[in-house]
């Protein structure tokens, strides 16, 4: 006669499985991970939908992508540049941030003195080089603009402006990641501008960082006024590529004299 607790113990045991069902307990772990996968995929690779209504830009064969990027893009502004550049705003008078800006437009200089020979421009290549000695020297390093007040005008070239001049097409619109708008052609354009800037022949890793650092919460800063209407836009991702290609169409075919100046950030 067996124990009375026999039947409990007997019944709590494992029972053995069979082959379908121990094939279908294994086979989850691959779909999981799998799906997993697809997901990080789907969202890296742009499973973006558009806005109700947007029509596509023929400009902007990736949009799917580029609309996942800009949220990135974003996300990571909203919740580390932003702040840090509303901070800097607050703290920092307004005289020392626009030496601030001289100082880091005058040591990306001579990325527009290299730009200057390859669009041609031999009378603004002398001119830029004596802008640029005059601002460091007299400047300070940058900090001030005497040149401008000497006469010296101040122009902005880069390497995908000299492309596009050459003729180049600009190729699809691309949200690069933390660099934010650009197109295959400036892309391209990014390596040789950074040869002849000052920064990329530093070989310091600590200062190169310091650097590149000090230069996005300074620019970040700069563009804080503009937050409110993109914010505000219906599609800001619109908003932001139809300005980006506005302002490049205007610097390649119209010559662009220095930027349009920014308003100040004291002045949101």
């Amino acid at each position: 006669m067996l124990p009375v607790n026999s039947i409990s113990l007997t019944s709590t045991l494992p029972q053995p499985r069979s082959a379908p069902e121990r094939w279908m307990r294994t086979s989850r772990r691959p779909v999981t991970s799998a799906s997993a996968v697809l997901a990080l995929a789907c969202s890296l690779l742009g499973c973006a939908s558009l806005p109700q209504g947007s029509p596509r830009d023929p400009r902007d064969h990736v949009e799917r992508f580029n609309r996942s990027m800009y949220r990135f893009n974003t996300a990571l502004d909203h919740a580390i540049l932003r702040p840090v550049a509303r901070g800097y705003v607050k703290v920092t008078p307004r005289p020392v941030r626009t030496g601030v800006s001289n100082f880091f437009g005058n040591l990306g200089y001579t990325k527009t003195i290299g730009n200057d020979i390859f669009q041609g421009h031999p009378l603004d290549f002398g001119s830029d080089i004596a802008r640029l000695v005059v601002n460091t020297t007299v400047g300070i390093g940058g900090a001030f603009d005497p040149a401008t007040r000497f006469g010296l005008e101040k122009h902005d070239r880069d390497f995908g402006q000299t492309l596009g001049k050459w003729g180049l097409p600009t190729g699809t619109y691309l949200m690069l990641p933390l660099l934010g708008p650009s197109d295959v052609r400036d892309a391209f354009g990014l390596l040789p501008d950074r040869f002849m800037s000052i920064e990329g022949q530093i070989n310091d890793p600590v200062i190169q960082a310091g650097l590149t650092v000090a230069d996005k919460i300074n620019g970040r800063a700069n563009m804080l006024p503009f937050d409110r209407a993109i914010d505000t836009a219906y599609d800001p991702y619109a908003l932001v590529r139809n300005v980006w290609f506005q302002r490049r169409d205007h610097k390649v075919h119209g010559d662009a004299t220095p930027d349009d100046k920014a308003p100040d950030a004291d002045d949101r």
